[in-house]
Formats: C-alpha cells, structure tokens, sequence
C-alpha cells in the first residue's frame, strides 16, 4: 500500500505492508485523512508515537470497512466509517482497535469524515467529561476558527452554553459567529481577560496555547472555573497564582489523547462512547457538522501541512486518498 513517509522531516510517497488485524481490530480502506498540528510535531521529532503505535502519521481518518477481526460484530465489510488513530493514518490503509471506531452517518461526506473523530473525542473529552459545562455556562474557545474550536462551538451550543472565542482575523471570528459563538475577540487587538471578565468571567476555558495564556486565563475564570489545557503552542512552563485559583475555587487540568490506554477511566474507547452518545446523532441530523478548510492529494501531504502551519486555515485540513 501507498504512505506518506517521513525521513529526516521530509515526507515522501512510499510503500508498505497492509497492516495486519487482530482480533478486536477492523482494516480501513482510507478515503481521508485529517491532519493535525500532532503531525507536524511528530515530523519535527518533537512528538514520538506511544510504544507500539504505528510511526506513520496521521490521527484520524475515514474510509470503508475492508475486513474485520475475528472478536468484532458491531461492523461489516463495506460500512462506512471513521476513527481515531495513534498513528498510521496517512495510508492506503489503516488497524485500529473497533472501540476507536465511529460509524459515519449517511448525511455525512465520507471524505470530511476524516476531520470528525479527533475534534469530537477531544472535545467530549475536554468538555464534556473532564469539565463538566453545562447550560447556561460560559465556555471561551482559544482558538475558535480551529478544528478542534469550530466542533466544539457547535457542540457547546448544542449543551446550551455562552460560547466565547478568541481568533486573530476577522475572517476568523466571521466564521465562529456563523457557527453560533456569541462573543468573538480579536486577540491581536483586545484583551481577551478584560473581555471575559467584563462579561462576568468563564466557567470553563478550552486552551491551546499553554504557558503563555496560564496567567491571563486564570484571571479570566469565574468563580469555580475549569481551566483545560490541551495545547502547548505557547510554550510549556508558566507562572500559575495559586492564591488566585483558590480565591476562585478554580482548577487546572491537562489533557491528552493520543496516549490514553483503550480502556480504564478515561481512555479511549470511554471517550469514543461518549461521542457515539451525544456527538453521533447531532452528526446525523445535521446540528454539527465538519469544518473543512481544504483537502490534499495523499502525495501533497507536506503542502497540506503547510496550510495548517500557516494559521491560515478555518477548520481542519484533510489528505484524500484515491484509490489506484
């Protein structure tokens, strides 16, 4: 089968073996890949896969059932379907464990399938179970014109939260507002902390950016604020108040993903139940939906990752697979 190689940080089409699948796993014929800024860590050798993950890129992808092992009733040749991966999306072909597995349903596009199951795990992960928003709360997306923050505006809506964002360009915040986000900040021009506590603070905040936002996002939390970081994109060590978080009742909590075992509390296959639960039928009916910023030929793999790089792109960035 036909992957995207990286040797040295330059990606190349390249050949390998069909994977094998055990007996809790299905095979995936890929027709999309998602790309996320995971990849481009991993590619800069800033992000090893966990033990025994595939070294292939790639997170997520969408495709057809193209064999099941011999454990697995819930899915058949030919369904279509998505997945979160811990690598070894960006090929012909990809194993994954059934329990990782997301049914796409019929008023879904097969290929802007690929960009749903590492935005709706996470953020059913982050909001959902490890926050707890609920009606009525205010949620602030870093962030907001992202993959991960134009799912969870919808999502958050849906839930019956105030949906506050932060994006860099008009363009940006246009497209969150579209989305149903009721308070959109310039984070090139405003202060988002003055914002946020001018509007009576937020309950829980989803963050991207890491050190440098630990401070200002305390500030900006409510009384009993959740601040979730599940990004490192300004850096990884900041100065935290801890006077602060306890004058507000307040917690910090960092998340990942990729590395959570299949199962336990917490793991993967909780958290894709999860989606399957509450994201799944708001799929089906059309209440959320992917946001597609663009798609790329497999072989365009390092053009795709450009586009992400670039801070350009509204919604995720996709690898098509086109059979041969």
């Amino acid at each position: 089968m036909r992957v995207i190689a990286c040797h040295d940080g330059e990606l190349s089409v390249a050949d390998a073996p069909v994977p094998e699948v055990a007996n809790n796993e299905i095979l995936i014929r890929v027709a999309a890949a998602g790309i996320n800024r995971a990849d481009l860590l991993q590619r800069r050798g800033l992000y090893p896969p966990p033990p025994g993950a595939s070294e292939i890129l790639g997170l997520e992808v969408s495709g057809t059932v193209a064999q099941v092992g011999e454990h697995i009733t819930e899915f058949r040749v030919g369904d279509p379907v998505c997945a979160l991966l811990s690598g070894g999306g960006y090929a012909e072909y990809a194993a994954v464990p059934a329990a990782q597995v997301i049914p796409v349903p019929t008023a879904v596009d097969l290929v802007a399938a690929a960009g749903i199951p590492e935005v709706a795990c996470t953020t059913i992960s982050n909001l959902v179970l490890t926050a707890g928003l609920k009606a009525g709360e205010t949620l602030l997306i870093h962030g907001g014109s992202s993959g991960i923050g134009t799912h969870a505006i919808q999502l958050a809506k849906h839930l019956g939260a105030r949906v506050a964002v932060t994006a860099r360009t008009p363009e940006k915040l246009g497209a969150c507002r579209a989305l149903g986000a009721d308070i959109t900040v310039n984070y090139a021009e405003q202060d988002f902390t003055q914002v946020i506590v001018d509007e009576g603070g937020a309950d829980v905040i989803l963050d991207i950016m890491g050190a440098k936002y630990l401070e200002r996002n305390v500030d900006a939390l409510a009384i009993g604020g959740r601040l979730v970081i599940i990004g490192m994109q300004g850096g990884v060590s900041g100065n935290l108040n801890i006077a602060k978080l306890l004058a507000k009742r307040a917690s910090v909590h960092g998340t990942a993903l990729r590395s959570r075992p299949l199962y336990g509390a917490g793991g993967k296959a909780e958290v894709v139940a999860a989606t399957l639960e509450t994201t799944l039928p708001l799929l089906a009916e059309g209440t959320v939906k992917p946001v597609i910023d663009s798609t790329f030929p497999l072989a365009d793999a390092a053009q795709a990752h450009e586009r992400l790089d670039s801070g350009e792109a509204i919604g995720k960035v996709l690898l098509t697979v086109e059979p041969q």
